[in-house]
């Protein structure tokens, strides 16, 4: 359910852009204006600049599944460094790169650290009880869990932060934020305690369907604005994670126990946990990007 809502041509520095994203604007701004008229082509010009920030918003994650990809078909079993240490230096080695070059800014990377200790903190607590596993190599690691996997949790943090930051996102009825952060919390706790007593996870399905049901997304591509249904973002992101989950088990990265005797697609029982977890995920962001109403710090005169 998308909708066009208003068309405007936004100038240059009117938002915190990396430079990727002005050189993008401004080859849009180009063609936008000698059309200045709604057509098809005018049409295509946004759709090339939606797909071009995705990927510019994917742009850790895709960079850390070519990583996976890499050492699991070219790096040598028998290299003096472990193949998962190899990893974790070259996953700190993209995210120095990204923010030293301004390809990432401060305030995002404060999100991606904040995506590591939580998800390290349930890495730790998955592979004890047996939920999957790594191999059992390197030193950079903590206990079972090497260090190159807080950078996953990582990438789903980079994409959310700069999600919002490139497509200025904007929500109609969002809930209370401390509604949404009780919800985030007990949906975490679940993870861990389900391994002990039943498993709520439905119920804090139909729990997120209450809370942000009614919610709707806005966001900009360049000159348009348009608009989805909250919880139809959420599940075509969680979507796009279960996929590249199958990426990355399929590179070896870590193994289900379905998988230990050969690579087979993750159940989809797996997307429910992603959809789950993306609302922990963008609850962690909305405490650094506060979720605005549309019109709220807008300028579509610009």
């Amino acid at each position: 359910m998308l909708r066009d809502l208003r068309l405007a041509l936004p100038g240059p520095g009117a938002r915190e852009l990396t430079v990727v994203e002005e050189r993008i604007d401004t080859w849009a701004r180009a063609r936008l204006v000698r059309l200045r008229t709604r057509s098809v082509r005018a049409g295509l010009v946004e759709l090339t600049v939606f797909v071009l920030k995705q990927g510019w918003a994917c742009l850790f994650g895709a960079l850390l599944l070519v990583l996976l990809l890499a050492a699991r078909f070219w790096y040598p079993d028998d290299a003096w460094l472990a193949r998962n240490d190899a990893l974790t230096l070259a996953a700190l080695a993209l995210q120095v790169g990204m923010l030293a070059s301004r390809l990432e800014t401060l305030r995002e990377m404060r999100v991606v650290l904040l995506f590591h200790v939580v998800g390290t903190a349930m890495e730790l607590f998955k592979t004890d009880v047996g939920s999957w596993s790594y191999a059992a190599e390197g030193v950079l690691r903590v206990g079972a869990v090497p260090l190159f996997s807080g950078f996953m949790y990582g990438a789903v943090g980079s994409y959310l932060v700069r999600v919002f930051r490139i497509f200025e996102l904007r929500f109609d009825r969002y809930p209370r934020r401390w509604v949404t952060a009780v919800l985030a919390v007990t949906i975490y706790v679940n993870f861990f305690t389900h391994h002990w007593v039943a498993d709520a996870r439905w119920v804090l399905l139909a729990g997120v369907v209450v809370v942000y049901g009614r919610s709707v997304m806005h966001f900009r591509l360049h000159a348009a604005r348009l608009r989805m249904p909250l919880l139809l973002a959420f599940t075509l992101v969680a979507s796009f994670i279960w996929a590249a989950e199958n990426v990355a088990t399929f590179a070896g990265a870590w193994l289900y126990p379905s998988q230990v005797d050969g690579w087979v697609v993750v159940g989809g029982s797996k997307l429910v946990s992603w959809f789950l977890l993306m609302i922990i995920s963008v609850v962690l962001v909305t405490w650094v990007y506060p979720p605005r109403a549309p019109g709220a710090g807008d300028d579509v005169t610009r």
